[in-house]
């Protein structure tokens, strides 16, 4: 279901867990750090703004947790607006369309002490409270 012919997927690979990138990051005053792989040349996001999105993933021990191109597909999610968690409707409003970029996402501003149940056994999470998270993220398309 790609929507931008030319954009290419994300490949879900192991992050190392000594992320030498991290070094590179820009901070924000939140706590959330990015790193921009490759520079967009389109337009950054603006609060509610749509935006399609190739992502992966990943724990602090470099285990995948979610992928769009398991889903089917990138994700479209309005940015700014809450439909996501906080670190990535930050992030979404400093990345041009075009971009590629490694995200550190705190726990606090992720899915926190509640974690994120796995729906299918509740003794088991797909997130487990408290844990910092990683993506590789490519902005396709904003409108």
């Amino acid at each position: 279901m790609p929507l931008v012919g030319q954009a290419q997927q994300i490949l879900p690979v192991a992050v190392p867990t000594a992320d030498t990138l991290l070094a590179q990051a820009i901070t924000t005053p939140s706590g959330l750090r990015y790193l921009i792989r490759q520079p967009g040349t389109g337009p950054t996001p603006r609060p509610g703004d749509k935006v399609l999105v190739h992502y992966t993933g990943f724990l602090g021990n470099g285990r995948i947790f979610d992928a769009s191109v398991r889903q089917g597909g990138p994700l479209k999610v309005r940015a700014g607006r809450g439909e996501v968690v906080k670190g990535w409707d930050e992030v979404l409003l400093l990345l041009p369309q075009g971009s590629r970029a490694r995200v550190w996402i705190p726990a606090a501003l992720g899915y926190g002490p509640e974690g994120r149940p796995d729906p299918d056994d509740e003794q088991r999470y797909l997130i487990p409270p408290n844990a910092d998270l990683v993506f590789e993220l490519e902005v396709l398309k904003i409108k």
